[in-house]
């Protein structure tokens, strides 16, 4: 999604605690990874791998010039003979320690063995998040949740939208009082996407 349907969607959604509940949970866990460098996993349930939030993350880090938000997909059955960035598997939640952050996307609630390995990180001092459609365990051990019920009116895909697209917001000013080139596409889409002034 670019920032112009972005910049729809939250005109959109104007009036409803999404856009800041949304900005709220990326702008915590852009706080998470920046002081340490990166250092972010995502993980899902086996049914449901967050392949598009990685690929939108990965895009966000280098619009905006933060690097750090590039997440490694931690894969419950990583193929053997994939490539390096697809082959890591939930050992690797495990090895989790203290300046790193996990972030858990599950539309159903996590299986045992998986939030064992979520509590196990967390313990070793890993800061972790959850992005799901129901509250429960996962929300239970997480630092920070953002949970997307069923009355909300949206999916979770929508919503890991929005959440993406805001962690790669740059909220400070730029160096010599001249903006980025995505804060300035950003605004530029807010204006275009913006009503007509009223001449009454």
């Amino acid at each position: 999604m670019d920032a112009v349907r972005v910049a729809l969607l939250r005109e959109v959604l104007a009036g409803t605690e999404w856009p800041g509940a949304t900005r709220r949970f990326a702008g915590a866990l852009r706080a998470s990874v920046l002081p340490h460098g990166g250092g972010l996993l995502l993980v899902g349930t086996r049914e449901y791998e967050p392949w598009h939030l990685a690929a939108h993350l990965v895009d966000e880090a280098a619009w905006s010039g933060t690097p750090e938000l590039t997440p490694t997909l931690v894969r419950h059955r990583p193929r053997p003979d994939a490539p390096a960035q697809l082959s890591v598997g939930l050992g690797r939640i495990e090895a989790a320690r203290r300046g790193e952050t996990l972030l858990v996307v599950a539309p159903t609630a996590p299986p045992a063995g998986l939030l064992s390995r979520v509590h196990d990180a967390r313990r070793a001092g890993a800061a972790v998040f959850a992005l799901g459609e129901r509250d429960g365990d996962l929300g239970a051990l997480a630092h920070e949740s953002l949970t997307v019920p069923d009355a909300a009116g949206l999916d979770l895909d929508t919503v890991q939208h929005l959440v993406s697209a805001a962690a790669g917001e740059n909220s400070l000013p730029a160096q010599r009082g001249r903006r980025r080139l995505r804060d300035r596409l950003s605004r530029l889409a807010d204006q275009l996407t913006a009503p007509p002034p009223s001449r009454w």
